[in-house]
């Protein structure tokens, strides 16, 4: 005779059921050791402030190198270039110099920790997901980081373009002269939308991975995500340059295309396990 007991619930079930104040238990952990890793990246950036700064000057030390070989040796006039090529910023407020100091450490500090900090989201997010969703949680960290790390170089890489296409709408009896604080803003704001922009197809492929998303229905919407894409690109890219708006908007369009083929090939690889 069946008592209609119910059958006490497995210890797995258990751990996964987590009530309210569990989850934002979790939350807050998930975000200490995050802020944890993102405080330390930023020691070290902050240690070696000189050097990250001259490093983040070089697109506008090329510039002004290159105009100068061209003859055009008042171009970077009003940034002073001393006399072994160095272009020096300015600062116009008492703290601006330490506000900047701590902008570079801060934004630094998350790229150092981006490993550590999409771990921390990725651990976050996975009681939500099935047994077979959580094996990508090492592919997602490293790809994510990789393709960021891509992303902002390509934006580096152009950065010495856009300077020249955006001193040049200034007009020719305009000499550039730049605050420190508003060149880092450029630089940090140009590698983040970068970043982020080639991190997008990830998120695609993550979706196909957990069957909310068909390679079918995003390769019958190509065309629109085209378009999309190139207005996302105008929209985050801080310049607003032709150049960077290309340079961001071309290799989108190719991941969505790779996130695609990523998507199909295992589409097809479960396909032949059910089938077996």
């Amino acid at each position: 005779m069946k008592l209609g007991l119910k059958r006490p619930p497995k210890a797995e079930e258990v751990k996964d059921e987590m009530s309210l104040t569990e989850h934002l238990g979790e939350l807050r952990m998930r975000i200490i050791r995050a802020g944890l890793a993102v405080f330390l990246g930023a020691l070290l950036v902050f240690a070696f402030y000189n050097t990250v700064l001259g490093w983040l000057l070089e697109p506008y030390e090329r510039l002004c190198s290159s105009r100068a070989a061209a003859g055009d040796e008042n171009y970077c006039g009003g940034s002073f270039p001393t006399a072994t090529g160095e272009v020096r910023l300015f600062s116009t407020d008492p703290i601006e110099g330490l506000s900047t100091r701590l902008k570079i450490g801060f934004y630094g500090g998350i790229i150092l920790a981006l490993p550590v900090v999409l771990w921390q989201l990725w651990r976050f997010i996975v009681p939500a997901l099935h047994k077979h969703e959580k094996k990508h949680a090492l592919g997602f960290v490293i790809s994510s980081t990789v393709l960021f790390l891509i992303g902002g170089a390509i934006a580096f890489s152009t950065l010495e373009k856009s300077l020249e296409f955006l001193i040049g709408w200034a007009g020719d009896d305009v000499d550039p002269l730049f605050q420190v604080q508003s060149y880092i803003r450029l630089v940090t704001l140009m590698v983040v939308a970068f970043g982020v922009g080639f991190t997008i197809p990830v998120l695609l492929v993550f979706l196909q991975l957990i069957g909310m998303l068909q390679p079918q229905t995003l390769l019958k919407g190509w065309r629109y995500a085209i378009v999309g894409t190139f207005v996302v690109a105008a929209a985050i890219t801080p310049s607003g340059d032709p150049i960077s708006l290309l340079a961001l908007s071309g290799p989108m369009v190719l991941l969505y295309f790779v996130a695609i083929f990523i998507g199909w090939i295992n589409l097809k690889r479960k396909r032949k396990a059910d089938a077996t």
